[in-house]
Formats: structure tokens, C-alpha cells, sequence
């Protein structure tokens, strides 16, 4: 992705950063990965059951690998020096934690009783409604921590407000989550996967960003930037092949889920859908009307509508068992998750022109 510059009346006016050829195709390439995982799935199971079982804490670990390639150009763009400067970017922080923690549980939980509850009741298992509802509440308690340096890549977000969002996140979650899902389940208390937590977090956060930086500072110690900004274009293929080959595989890993109930996968999609788009939307307003930089927004708008899918997986197994609608409600947000976002991504992009219109950033105070 490039960006360009022109001259107006004498002044510089930044235009959206130009997608390359393989990007401006993504949508369809996810369309058939979708469809090249679900086709896997079902013609060599063993090789995707096999790929499955290999977690640690129910983290997948070739998922994690995935994720690793992924996120690795987000991680070498974060200069440590600068990261002091993230205070100015306060506006755009208390926007994303309001959204994450104060907005999308309870969001999640008015759609849920509205859409599973009500509307869709005829068509699903009478036992599993409780189930489903209680799977949704999961997936919406917990905001993403890996990917989310994918899409605020894609969107050209900056970088260090993306690191210190995500660790900022964090660190609510390990005091917030357990209290929330209890409050909203109706529950004295829940049994956290603390190993699955605890391991999400030291190999997508952690272990990365270390990596990264010892990368980085070889790279700038014998070519300079010049070295840097060569690495990284050439990793950008590689990283949205890996997001791609992760959409092979969660698709693959899901296959017989989906061919086995598909109007209950979709009925479960829809209020998943309705509170990505929403708190997206809110979170991007929200922004917009508080004066923040676009390269804020985006990644603000994508943290506050993603989902940390591993930990509600986890949990929900924990809480209901593997054969439980919960179990099942989660898996449907690992399977949304990246088709959903990367739609959320070309919104971000395409309306950078409309949110630029407004009046002009605060970037530094």
C-alpha cells in the first residue's frame, strides 16, 4: 500500500494509501478460501482433525503461527521511542475502552435476547437457546489481542496507539472478564482458562513484539531505513497469504459443523454480524466527532468490534462442555470473525475522504 500526496490551493492533502493488485482482489480471495476450506474439510478430515488437536491451553498452535506472519509487519513498524507519545492519542483510547467494555458485552447481550431468544426461537433447539445466548455474551467480553494488528495494518493505523490498545485491553481483561461474563450469565462466579489466557497473551503479544524489535533494530543497525521499509514490503504478501491460509484452515477446521447445521451457523451469525458493524460504527463516529486522526480511528473502530475468539472458545468449554450450544456460538464467531472484519476494513477505507471532512484532528494534545 502506498500513499499519495497532492497540492490544493497550496496546501497538502493526504489521500487514502493506494491498494496493489493482490489487495484490491482481497474480497474474492476470501470468498474462495472460504469455499477451498469448507471443500478440505469435508474431502480430508483427518488432516484437519489432526491440525486441530495441535493446541496447548485450546490455543491452535498452526493458527498461531498464522497469526505470527500476520502481525510481524505491524510489530517491525513500532518504534519504542515513540511509544511515549501515545498519550496523545487519549481521545481515541477512552473511546475504544468505552466501547469494548462498556458497550459491547451489554450489546451483545440485548441481541442476543432479542434475535436467539425471541425472534429465531422456532428454529433452534429449544435446550440450546440458553447456550447460544451465553456463547454470545463470551465472544463479545473479551476484545480481540492478535489480529487486530492485522486490520489496523491494513487500514494503515498507527502502530504504537494499535500496541498500546491491545496491552491496555489486556490488562482490563485479567480483572474484568470474569465479573462481566459472572454479571451478565447470571452466574456467582465463572471458571477463567487462565493458561489460555496467559498464553494468548505471551505468544501473540509478548514473544512478537520482542521478536520484532530485535528484527527491527538489526535491520536499521546495517541498511538503515532503507533496509526496514525493503523488509516490509516484502513480508506484506506474505502476511495476507498467511491471513488467507488462516481462512483455509478455520474453515476447514469447521467444515462438518457447517455442512451439518448451516441454518443454525447462520441464525447465530446474524446478531454477531449486527454488534461488529455497530460497535465499528460507533467507535468511528465516536472518533470522528472528538477530532482524532484517521490513523487512530480505523484501528480504534477495529479493536472495538473484534473479538478475542480463543479466550470465549476456552471458555465457554469450560463453563458448558464441548458439545454445548455456548461452544457452538463461539465457534460461529471464530468463523465470522475475519470474513466480517476485513469487510469493517474496506468500510474504514473507503469513508476515509467522508471522516476527514470533518473538523481538523487533534493529534497532539
Amino acid at each position: 500500500m502506498s500513499e499519495t500526496i497532492a497540492v490544493v490551493d497550496g496546501h497538502e492533502k493526504r489521500k487514502a494509501p493506494s491498494l496493489g493488485k493482490f489487495e484490491r482482489f482481497l474480497t474474492l480471495w476470501v470468498a474462495l478460501c472460504i469455499l477451498v476450506g469448507i471443500g478440505l474439510g469435508q474431502a480430508v478430515p483427518g488432516v484437519f482433525h489432526a491440525l486441530g488437536a495441535a493446541t496447548v491451553a485450546q490455543v491452535n498452535l498452526p493458527v498461531a503461527v498464522l497469526v505470527w506472519l500476520m502481525i510481524v509487519p505491524m510489530l517491525l513498524k513500532i518504534d519504542p521511542a515513540a511509544l511515549g507519545q501515545v498519550g496523545n492519542h487519549w481521545r481515541g483510547i477512552a473511546t475504544t475502552v468505552g466501547v469494548n467494555w462498556l458497550v459491547k458485552p451489554f450489546s451483545m447481550a440485548l441481541l442476543g435476547w432479542l434475535f436467539i431468544a425471541h425472534l429465531f426461537r422456532p428454529f433452534l433447539p429449544a435446550d440450546q437457546i440458553d447456550g447460544y445466548i451465553a456463547g454470545l455474551i463470551l465472544l463479545a467480553a473479551a476484545p480481540c489481542t492478535a489480529m487486530v494488528f492485522v486490520w489496523s495494518n491494513l487500514v494503515e493505523g498507527e502502530p504504537h496507539f494499535t500496541l498500546s490498545q491491545v496491552a491496555l485491553n489486556d490488562t482490563i481483561m485479567v480483572v474484568a472478564f470474569a465479573p462481566l461474563v459472572a454479571l451478565l450469565l447470571g452466574l456467582s462466579s465463572i471458571t477463567v482458562p487462565w493458561d489460555t489466557l496467559v498464553l494468548s497473551v505471551v505468544l501473540y503479544i509478548v514473544v512478537p513484539v520482542i521478536a520484532a524489535q530485535l528484527w527491527r533494530r538489526m535491520l536499521l543497525t546495517k541498511g538503515g531505513q532503507a533496509a526496514l521499509a525493503r523488509t516490509l514490503r516484502a513480508l506484506t504478501p506474505l502476511s495476507l497469504s498467511a491471513l488467507l491460509l488462516t481462512l483455509v484452515l478455520l474453515f476447514g477446521l469447521q467444515g462438518e459443523q457447517i455442512m451439518r447445521q448451516p441454518i443454525v451457523i447462520a441464525l447465530l451469525a446474524v446478531p454477531i454480524l449486527i454488534q461488529v458493524y455497530f460497535n465499528a460504527g460507533l467507535a468511528y463516529w465516536l472518533n470522528r466527532r472528538l477530532g482524532v486522526a484517521w490513523c487512530v480511528a480505523g484501528p480504534s473502530a477495529l479493536i472495538g468490534a473484534s473479538n478475542f475468539f480463543e479466550l470465549a472458545v476456552a471458555t465457554a468449554i469450560a463453563l458448558f462442555g464441548f458439545q454445548s450450544g455456548a461452544a457452538l456460538a463461539t465457534v460461529v464467531g471464530v468463523l465470522v470473525e475475519v470474513p466480517v472484519m476485513l469487510s469493517v476494513v474496506h468500510l474504514v477505507r473507503r469513508s476515509r475522504g467522508w471522516y476527514e471532512r470533518a473538523t481538523p484532528p487533534r493529534l497532539s494534545h
